[in-house]
């Protein structure tokens, strides 16, 4: 019963007191009406006006009256809005669990001041982690995948209901074992969605040995991506376009000497003889890179490249600022403009950020015979560049990529077979051909393009999961999306917080 309501200040409080002829014993359950005491209890409720609300609620301590009971005297509790050792109302309480399961701490306390709630972030994170789980639902078709708690130190597994795409469930660590203990418990798991770790496929045939695996489209596209770029990188010198030689120009004198190789393209020319002869005696990489002085890397890029011609692309097509400014370099000097300190000011006026030094190198090569320079080709594109011509759909490329792709597979057999296989691929896994997965492996093992190939032979490894996926329309993009939006909550929380609380507010957010 309601006995005043008074404006305290910044407040409003409301005085009130309990009425009844008795209660019910939490322990036993009898009716008890002997009042054994009396006290206050000031409770916090949802803001009214805007300004904080307080309950003055004078509750009875009844004594139990039965002889068996282990409870003496109990508090009674008023329905819908008390409850055991609490200070805030059940709406009051409510309110606070949503803001911490919105917001997290900081930015849940300063919501909660703003509307007559003050509290402090650890009650907002109490409240969160005190909310039931969702109530179990059947899952048919699972998604699994892996996220990071902290990179490169402590990870989880995230595992998304793909029917209704919420996340289910989240437990510590990526290895098989956690897999097969959360699917001991769900009987009724029919396919899984995976990528193409092995821990998770070991995990899946131990928990759930009768559900059908099924290896993700995406991840594999991404694998064959990675495929293609490293296979291109031993194929950069099938980038570059011969340079077009200018019109003589009679006013100037011819060139009489050839002009002379660059140093470091000399150097690697004897690098690679050497490298690829101690190679054919049998020699290893490491044994090579210790009698020559090299590091292993420079042994590997030598003796694994196809000619010398490959070395030379990938090193001196290197980006440098005067790169953009090469064509008009070779015009002004086949006008007759020698002075470097003159071009280099001129390119400087057309947006040129490099130095005089960098424009003086470039052009010494020309200074023997001071004839004309060959005017230069495009500049050819990057891997990536061609990577992402080859991986993405020819209807959605513009023209000039398009016909750039066209140019370099004309003048590279090898480039030419690369992309053929990708397209092979696309269509199968665009029209869910997995039948016809064996002939594409046997095909690209059959061929000299050695990462790919490497790819080809992978996929055996795994070879009914890829063929499911291949077929089977079940894709794990809501997993994909799923760890999104989990990434997104845990940097809400400066990424600090720990599994239990990261769980609750990813499962409990739909």
């Amino acid at each position: 019963m309601v006995e005043g309501i008074v404006g305290d200040g910044a407040l409003v409080r409301v005085d009130a007191r309990c009425r009844g002829d008795g209660a019910g014993c939490p322990g036993c359950g009898v009716v008890s009406s002997r009042v054994h005491g009396r006290y206050r209890r000031r409770l916090r409720d949802l803001a009214v006006g805007g300004r904080p609300l307080v309950i003055d609620l004078v509750v009875r301590r009844f004594r139990c009256l039965s002889e068996g009971c282990t409870v003496v005297t109990f508090a009674e509790q008023v329905p819908r809005l008390t409850r055991p050792h609490g200070r805030f109302t059940s709406g009051s309480e409510a309110m606070l669990a949503s803001m911490g399961l919105a917001l997290a701490g900081r930015a849940g306390v300063r919501l909660s001041a703003a509307v007559g709630l003050p509290v402090g972030r650890d009650t907002l994170l109490r409240r969160v982690r005190a909310l039931p789980d969702p109530p179990d639902t059947v899952i048919q078709v699972l998604g699994v995948d892996d996220f990071a708690l902290r990179r490169g130190r402590r990870y989880g597994t995230v595992l998304v209901d793909l029917a209704s795409h919420h996340i289910v469930d989240m437990v510590a660590g990526r290895d098989g074992d956690r897999l097969a203990a959360w699917l001991s418990g769900h009987p009724e798991v029919e396919v899984i969605c995976r990528d193409r770790a092995g821990g998770y496929g070991e995990g899946a045939r131990a928990g759930a040995p009768h559900a059908i695996q099924v290896a993700d489209r995406f991840h594999l596209w991404q694998n064959l991506g990675q495929a293609v770029e490293k296979a291109l990188t031993s194929l950069q010198a099938g980038f570059v376009e011969p340079p077009t030689e200018p019109a003589p120009d009679a006013s100037l004198p011819e060139l009489t000497h050839p002009l002379p190789e660059l140093k470091i393209t000399t150097r690697l020319r004897a690098q690679y003889s050497v490298v690829q002869e101690l190679s054919g005696q049998g020699m290893s990489k490491a044994a090579i890179a210790g009698k020559l002085g090299l590091h292993q890397a420079t042994v590997r890029k030598l003796a694994n490249a196809r000619t010398v011609e490959d070395v030379l692309a990938k090193t001196l097509q290197r980006a440098h600022l005067v790169d953009d400014h090469v064509e008009y370099l070779h015009q002004r000097w086949n006008q007759g403009e020698r002075n470097a300190t003159q071009l280099f000011r001129e390119i400087a006026a057309r947006g040129y950020r490099g130095g005089e030094l960098a424009v003086q190198r470039y052009l010494r090569r020309f200074r023997h015979g001071r004839g004309t320079a060959p005017r230069p080709g495009p500049k050819p594109p990057a891997v990536r560049e061609v990577t992402r011509w080859i991986m993405t759909d020819p209807t959605r490329l513009s023209d000039q990529p398009t016909a750039g792709l066209a140019r370099i597979r004309t003048r590279d057999s090898d480039i030419d077979r690369l992309a053929r296989h990708v397209t092979t691929f696309a269509t199968m896994m665009t029209d869910l051909h997995g039948d016809r997965l064996d002939d594409w492996i046997a095909t690209v093992e059959a061929d000299t393009l050695t990462a790919i190939a490497s790819f080809a032979r992978n996929m055996r490894r795994d070879i009914h999961a890829i063929r499911n996926g291949l077929t089977l329309p079940h894709s794990s993009g809501p997993v994909e999306g799923s760890i999104n939006r989990l990434k997104m909550i845990k940097r809400q929380m400066f990424g600090r917080a720990n599994l239990d609380l990261l769980r609750k507010r990813v499962i409990l957010r739909h």
